[in-house]
């Protein structure tokens, strides 16, 4: 009896959680079925989530891609663009993590303090300087401008979680390594990584996002359509000259979604429990 009550007083909480969900997801439903509109559809009833007709076809108009270039190749630029640029950040920022959390050095917390500042910078703040360097080492319309910074620099935010994560795990473990002759570098890779594996999923999970969805840098260093990511190439079916494809963008939008969700789903369990941050008990 008491558990019936629990849940008919949980009730109203519930019905509230739904209808948020539903506000939620509500453009993802009306972009899935906006992908099965037709031309007609969109400008004659713009406000209505149901077809009057599903028109299948958007999926293959927009799937030819532009100028005899698929849109898998788009995707596939995407993949190894985000899966090089996640690697690079994630392992970047677990290295600085480390030295603040491991290393006693003077001004560690004034350092540390400044690094955090940095993310409130914007980053269009360093956009012409970064693309004046590029130029005139003729990086443009090439990965690299995109790739190498991800290895060479860090991200605040991941290097703040991590730090945190990493003093949880026990001093003892990396003195007896040292003892038994291991490097700095050792206790980094075969002691805090492997420890710190939630916290490192949840910063590759967000870096993936983050670099998936990527406009702005594709868009200044990378020239050649054959080049394109799918940030780009979902613009190509706006061309207000020549009439936009509404139905094939929706329908992309929507294939484009499905590496998102996937990741989300294979590793959603390890999103909060990276960022509750308990790592090991000393």
């Amino acid at each position: 009896m008491k558990a019936n009550r629990k849940w008919l007083k949980n009730i109203p909480v519930q019905i509230v959680l739904i209808l948020l969900a539903l506000i939620m997801i509500y453009p993802l439903i009306w972009m899935l079925f906006g992908s099965f509109k037709s031309k007609a559809d969109f400008f004659q009833g713009s406000f209505n989530l149901i077809p009057s007709t599903f028109y299948w076809k958007n999926y293959a108009d927009g799937w030819a891609g532009f100028g005899g270039i698929p849109f898998g190749q788009f995707i596939k630029n995407s993949a190894v663009l985000s899966i090089l640029v996640t690697i690079g950040t994630v392992l970047s920022s677990a290295w600085v993590a480390n030295g603040f959390a491991r290393i006693e050095f003077k001004g560690r917390k004034i350092w540390f303090a400044i690094l955090m500042v940095t993310l409130m910078l914007p980053v269009q703040l360093l956009m012409v300087q970064r693309y004046i360097i590029f130029f005139h080492l003729k990086w443009i319309n090439t990965i690299l401008p995109i790739v190498v910074p991800a290895f060479l620099a860090y991200q605040p935010f991941f290097v703040f979680l991590l730090v945190q994560f990493i003093k949880t795990v026990p001093r003892e473990l990396d003195e007896a390594a040292y003892i038994d002759g291991c490097s700095k570098i050792g206790v980094f890779i075969k002691i805090i990584l492997p420890l710190t594996r939630p916290a490192l999923i949840t910063c590759t999970i967000f870096a993936f996002y983050w670099s998936w969805d990527d406009f702005i840098n594709p868009l200044l260093y990378l020239n050649k359509p054959l080049n394109y990511t799918v940030s780009l190439a979902l613009r190509l079916f706006n061309d207000p000259a020549a009439g936009s494809n509404w139905g094939a963008m929706f329908a992309m939008a929507l294939v484009s979604l499905l590496p998102v969700i996937i990741v989300f789903l294979m590793f959603q369990k390890y999103i909060v429990e990276g960022i509750s941050t308990q790592g090991l008990k000393g």
